[in-house]
């Protein structure tokens, strides 16, 4: 028992050393780069947002469509950008310093899935308890207080990338969490709306379900809110930034797709 937890804060905080986490987003980088870039093919918009953002208290939210290469993507794109490329990837030389100051939000139970997850983890990812099984089904939930802190405490000193739906279905009800964090910490909320990963990987994202597709990463302008604005109005906002509000279901082909797909 001595020995796992000794292993477990060994890992916990090799993870927060940067020259660690910039080999680890390297080794990564170089072979998730061709399934992106080279099977697939990515276009990429809005990272003139991205440009002259503050190192810390800065809010990815996204709607999620896999569990790992959304996330991978992202970081590439962080990557190109500190290296003053503009809405492209292109040769990833950029792997050689990679932009490591970000933290994702993850479900515990995926990120303990194998090897390679665990892994992953160690490269920033904030996990929280999303769901537990109850007679056999899985029941979501909101974050409980203590994810909330430990949300809080990256943003203090990174940026972070949270999936507000925590879920990869499309047009699934978004969580008071996110919207509880941004008015509680008043970061720079940068809204993100992806497309094509749902068809081109399986739902985790670590194989090829289509070759060929085309990726859309669109990084959108950076959000306000006022201290005095609701948790509901917040998220009804950031719900629409996403595109994967009420009114944004029935002008997507993404929920048809997917069922065809099956």
């Amino acid at each position: 028992m001595f020995n796992l937890l000794f292993m477990d804060s060994f890992f916990q905080r090799l993870r927060n050393v940067s020259l660690f986490r910039k080999a680890l987003y390297a080794v990564v980088g170089v072979f998730t780069y061709p399934g992106i870039a080279l099977v697939n093919s990515i276009r990429i918009s809005g990272t003139e947002h991205l440009r002259n953002l503050p190192s810390n208290n800065v809010l990815f939210v996204s709607n999620h469509q896999t569990y790992f290469a959304d996330v991978i993507t992202f970081l590439h794109i962080f990557c190109a950008v500190k290296w003053r490329k503009e809405n492209r990837l292109g040769i990833p030389y950029y792997l050689l310093n990679p932009f490591s100051n970000v933290y994702f939000v993850a479900a515990e139970e995926t990120m303990k899935d194998n090897w390679l997850t665990k892994l992953f983890a160690m490269a920033g990812a904030l996990t929280v308890k999303r769901t537990w099984r109850t007679e056999g089904t899985e029941v979501r939930r909101n974050l409980n207080p203590s994810d909330t802190r430990k949300i809080q405490r990256a943003l203090s000193k990174s940026w972070v990338i949270t999936f507000p739906q925590g879920t990869t279905k499309p047009f699934a009800p978004g969580r008071k969490g996110t919207a509880y964090i941004i008015k509680e910490n008043n970061p720079i909320v940068i809204p993100v709306v992806i497309n094509g990963f749902w068809r081109a990987f399986n739902k985790k994202g670590l194989k090829f379900k289509k070759k060929g597709s085309l990726l859309s990463v669109n990084f959108k302008a950076p959000m306000h809110f006022s201290p005095d604005e609701s948790l509901e109005g917040i998220l009804d906002r950031v719900m629409d930034a996403i595109e994967q509000s009420r009114k944004f279901m029935m002008k997507g082909r993404h929920h048809l797709m997917t069922k065809l797909d099956k």
